[in-house]
């Protein structure tokens, strides 16, 4: 989504994050809904609509739906769509098809803000690692939201891991963004660049962080609908994001069901360094 002018960083007391909480758990579970009726020959429209009966059913309110007129609850944005897709009748998905889902919601004035990329039925594996690899790009960032770093160590850490991951392009002129009592606050979150930069992180601060990733080049164009935006090159993308809050404990993913226990245990796996096969084989031996 858009961005609004320059402004204080806003810090949150323990109570209005558990507002957030609140908030993001109405957006989880919004997207759990909808990816699970993701399906050949379901349109966007259908999808919006389960949306808008998910989050109206749980007492929240849309955050998308009328920001700047959007017409829409949920942004739905296929293959080569990157962001902003405006949901359709017209818009029929198709077997080997990947949607970008990005949904907000409101609860008593809080925000909460997601997004996933879904495949539709089996999808090539070149689509099924570009989704894998935007999503580990997410958690990288996310790992380094703690009080101490700085706000390009999240940015430096997306950048990072989807280098590693492949050749993607990584999407420069849309970025994460602080979040709060208004869904696009200060300080934007870029997907890439130097660590060490920008504010340094404390706890209370919330942010969406959420990067984009393509197969191609990076650059973008924005179509006349005046919200739907798509790679250049046509190159089709994925979109996978998450609110978190900046705790003394570490990272609070908002927007995931267990607070991002079993997203960072995943990292950690894949992190972890190799054991050295000959120590494996000692200590083995020792206990035999």
């Amino acid at each position: 989504m858009r961005t609004r002018r320059e402004q204080p960083i806003q810090i949150k007391t323990p109570a209005e994050l558990a507002k957030m909480r609140e908030a993001g758990l109405v957006v989880s579970r919004t997207l759990d809904a909808v990816s699970a009726a993701v399906e050949p020959g379901i349109t966007t429209a259908e999808l919006d609509a389960i949306a808008e009966r998910a989050i109206r059913d749980a007492g929240a309110v849309p955050s998308f739906k009328g920001y700047h007129d959007y017409p829409a609850t949920i942004c739905t944005s296929v293959n080569d769509q990157i962001v902003h897709g405006i949901p359709s009748p017209a818009a029929r998905l198709a077997a080997g098809d990947v949607i970008s889902i990005d949904c907000g919601a409101i609860v008593d004035g809080w925000h909460g803000d997601a997004a996933r990329t879904v495949a539709v039925g089996p999808v090539s594996e070149e689509h099924a690692r570009l989704l894998e690899a935007c999503e580990r790009a997410l958690w990288h960032g996310l790992a380094m939201a703690r009080p101490g770093q700085r706000l390009t160590d999240i940015s430096n850490a997306v950048e990072m891991s989807a280098r590693a991951s492949g050749n993607y392009g990584i999407v420069r002129e849309y970025v994460g963004h602080g979040i709060g009592t208004e869904m696009h606050m200060d300080p934007p979150v870029p997907n890439y660049g130097r660590a060490g930069r920008g504010p340094v992180l404390v706890e209370g601060m919330a942010l969406a962080i959420e990067p984009m990733l393509v197969l191609g080049r990076p650059p973008t164009v924005l179509l006349d609908d005046g919200w739907t935006v798509v790679s250049e090159d046509g190159g089709w993308s994925a979109h996978f994001e998450h609110t978190v809050a900046i705790t003394a404990a570490g990272p609070w993913v908002l927007t995931a069901e267990d607070g991002g226990d079993s997203g960072f245990e995943r990292l950690r796996a894949e992190t972890a360094p190799a054991a050295d096969p000959q120590q494996v084989s000692a200590g083995a031996s020792s206990t035999s």
